[in-house]
C-alpha cells in the first residue's frame, strides 16, 4: 500500500486533476477533418483525458507490469518514475499545447516462428508511457464499433475464440479457406490513409497530431536516426490497435459482401463454400487491399485451399463430420525443436533442473495448445518427450558400470541390465528398450515433476 502511494505521489504532485472515412486525409488536414466529425465539445479534449492523474497512474502500473528493453534514449522503465518526478510539468504543457515530440523508436529484430525475422520498433519510457494512456482513452471508444469477426489484440477476446470461430464456419459447410497473408503489414501501413480514419473518430487536434509525431517518430538503428515514412512499428501499445482501426476497413467490406471471415490482427481467413467461389474472393480482396488501403497481399503465402491444409493461429482442422481443431505440423515441429534444445546433453545440466525448464515450457505451451481436439497428437508427443529424456541419462551415465548400477537400483533384473549394458545401439535405440522403460518409467517423470500433456488437454 505504501508503494502504490509513494507512486501515486510521483504523479499526483505534478499532474493536474479532471473521450470511416473511405478517402485518405493529405499530411496535416486532419484537424479539418477532424473538426467537421467531431461529436461534441467533449472530443475535442481528449488530451485532458489522457493526462488524467487516474488515467496516467493506471498507465504507468501497466508499463511497469510489461516492462521491456529500454529505447533509442536508454531509459529503462524501472527508471521512468523519478524521470517523471523531474519532468512531468513540462511534457503535461507539450501535451496541452500540442507541441510535445516522441523520441525515435529504437529497431530490433527478433527471429519469426516460420524463419526469417519480424522488426520491432521499441518507444521510449516516457513515449510508452503516453502511448498507454492513450490508448486507455481511444480504446473504449472505438473497439465497440469494430467487427465481431476481429480478435487480436481487443479486450476479451483471445485467439482461442478466433480459432473456434474458424471451427464453427467450417462445421457449416464452407469447406474452403481463403487465407490471406498481407506482406510486412506493420511495416508498410500508409501514414495518411491510417490518419484519415483516425480523424474521423477524434476531433482533437493535438491529439491528432501527437498520433501522428508516434507514426513519423523515426527509427535510431545502428547509431543512426532513419525516417519513417509508412508504418506502425510494431512494440509501441498504441500500434495495435491503429492497426485494428485501419484493417476494420477490410472488415467491413467482408461483412457487406456477407462473407464468413475471422480476422486476428492481420491474419485473415475467410471461408466460402467452393474453390471457384474462393478464387473470385481472392482476387477481390486482393485488389481492395491494394487500391483502397495500399497494402500487398503475399501471394506466395497466400491461397485457396481446404483448411486442414492450411494453419491458423498455429491450428489446423480435420475434414469430415465432425471438424475438430488439431495443432498444425508446423507447430509440432517447432514443438520439437525446441525440445530437442532444452534436452542437450552439451547443456551441462542436471535432470532435475532440465525437467523444471522443460515444465516452465511445457505449462506455457499446454495453456494455448492443449485447445486442440486430437489427443492423439498429445500422446505421442509427451512419449516422444520421455524418450529423449531417457536417451540424455543413458548418455549421461556413460560407462557400462555405472549404466548396470542405475538400472538395477531402479528396478531391472540384473540379467537384463547386463544385456542392456552390453548392448552396441545407440542411446536414441536404447532409449526405448525395455529396461530403460522399467528404470525410468513414467512415474519417475512424474515424480521429477513432468507435466502430462494429454491429462491437462482432456480437461
Amino acid at each position: 500500500m505504501a508503494k502504490r502511494l509513494k507512486t501515486q505521489g510521483i504523479l499526483a504532485s505534478d499532474m493536474e486533476g479532471r473521450a470511416e472515412g473511405p478517402e485518405p486525409v493529405r499530411r496535416g488536414t486532419e484537424a479539418t477533418a477532424a473538426k467537421s466529425h467531431a461529436e461534441s465539445p467533449l472530443e475535442t479534449r481528449l488530451i485532458e483525458e489522457v493526462i488524467d492523474r487516474d488515467n496516467l497512474f493506471k498507465a504507468l502500473k501497466r508499463v511497469k507490469a510489461n516492462g521491456g528493453a529500454a529505447g533509442a534514449d536508454g531509459m529503462t522503465v524501472g527508471q521512468l518514475p523519478d524521470y517523471l518526478r523531474e519532468n512531468w510539468p513540462r511534457i503535461r504543457e507539450e501535451l496541452k499545447a500540442g507541441t510535445y515530440q516522441p523520441q525515435p523508436v529504437r529497431r530490433v529484430e527478433i527471429p519469426k516462428p516460420d524463419g526469417g525475422t519480424r522488426k520491432l520498433g521499441i518507444p521510449a519510457a516516457v513515449d510508452r508511457l503516453i502511448q498507454q494512456a492513450v490508448l486507455q482513452v481511444l480504446q473504449p471508444r472505438w473497439d465497440p464499433s469494430f467487427s465481431d469477426n476481429s480478435f487480436g489484440f481487443r479486450p476479451g477476446r483471445s485467439a482461442h475464440q478466433a480459432v473456434a470461430k474458424a471451427q464453427s464456419f467450417i462445421q457449416e459447410g464452407f469447406r474452403w479457406v481463403v487465407d490471406l497473408d498481407l506482406e510486412k503489414f506493420f511495416d508498410r501501413v500508409n501514414h495518411d490513409i491510417l490518419m484519415g480514419r483516425v480523424a474521423k473518430r477524434i476531433g482533437d487536434k493535438r491529439l491528432l497530431k501527437l498520433i501522428r509525431g508516434f507514426l513519423e517518430a523515426g527509427v535510431f538503428e545502428n547509431g543512426l536516426v532513419g525516417p519513417t515514412d509508412e508504418g506502425t512499428p510494431q512494440g509501441g501499445p498504441l500500434s495495435p490497435l491503429l492497426s485494428n482501426l485501419l484493417l476494420d476497413d477490410l472488415d467491413q467490406e467482408l461483412e457487406r459482401r456477407g462473407h464468413r471471415f475471422v480476422r486476428y490482427a492481420d491474419d485473415s481467413n475467410i471461408y466460402v463454400r467452393s474453390e471457384r467461389a474462393g478464387l473470385r474472393v481472392m482476387e477481390s480482396l486482393t485488389a481492395f487491399l491494394t487500391n483502397k488501403l495500399k497494402l500487398k497481399v503475399n501471394e506466395s503465402k497466400s491461397a485457396v485451399a481446404r483448411p486442414g491444409q492450411r494453419k491458423f493461429l498455429g491450428f489446423s482442422f480435420t475434414g469430415g463430420d465432425k471438424v475438430r481443431r488439431r495443432i498444425a505440423p508446423k507447430a509440432v515441429l517447432r514443438f520439437k525443436e525446441r525440445i530437442r534444445e532444452l534436452t542437450r546433453r552439451s547443456r551441462g545440466t542436471s535432470v532435475e533442473r532440465m525437467v523444471e525448464e522443460l515444465r516452465r515450457y511445457l505449462n506455457g505451451w499446454l495453456g494455448y495448445f492443449g485447445f486442440c481436439e486430437t489427443p492423439r497428437v498429445l500422446s505421442d508427443l509427451e512419449g516422444w518427450l520421455r524418450r529423449k529424456l531417457r536417451c540424455f541419462l543413458w548418455k549421461q551415465w556413460k560407462r557400462g558400470r555405472v549404466r548396470f548400477k542405475e538400472l538395477t537400483t531402479r528396478g531391472v533384473g540384473k540379467e537384463l541390465a547386463a544385456q542392456t549394458t552390453s548392448s552396441a545401439h545407440g542411446p536414441w535405440r536404447m532409449s526405448n528398450s525395455p529396461a530403460l522403460n522399467i528404470a525410468l518409467n513414467n512415474a519417475y517423470f512424474k515424480a521429477l515433476g513432468l507435466p502430462p500433456l494429454v491429462i491437462k488437454a482432456s480437461k
